[in-house]
């Protein structure tokens, strides 16, 4: 399977993210993976928010209803945003700390 980060560079070259990539993601995520992984999710999800990255499971949604952006759309936006933030965030912080990659203070 392939590391969060080469699927990160895949999706940004590509301006696309597959559902298939999307599952590898939350896979990966839900394993053994890195800071640099970390990072480079978060750089996706940040491209997504841009629009520099598509999503085929948004546009298979956006195709079944074809409503123009409003309002309402953009705070459900706002708001899954923030849950995918604070999932990032638990995830970092549920993460175990190795001593040896952080700086100690006085020794």
């Amino acid at each position: 399977m392939a590391l969060i980060k080469e699927i990160v560079q895949e999706a940004l070259t590509s301006g696309y993210l597959s559902v298939v990539a999307e599952e590898q993601l939350r896979s990966q995520l839900q394993s053994n993976y890195d800071s640099e992984d970390l990072d480079a999710w978060i750089i996706l999800q940040r491209s997504v928010v841009a629009g520099d990255v598509k999503q085929e499971s948004r546009r298979k949604k956006a195709s079944v209803s074809p409503k123009a952006k409003d309002a309402s759309s953009s705070i459900k936006l706002a708001y899954q945003m923030a849950a995918e933030i604070a999932y990032a965030a638990a995830v970092a912080l549920s993460m175990t700390k190795n001593t040896k990659d952080q700086p100690s203070l006085g020794s």
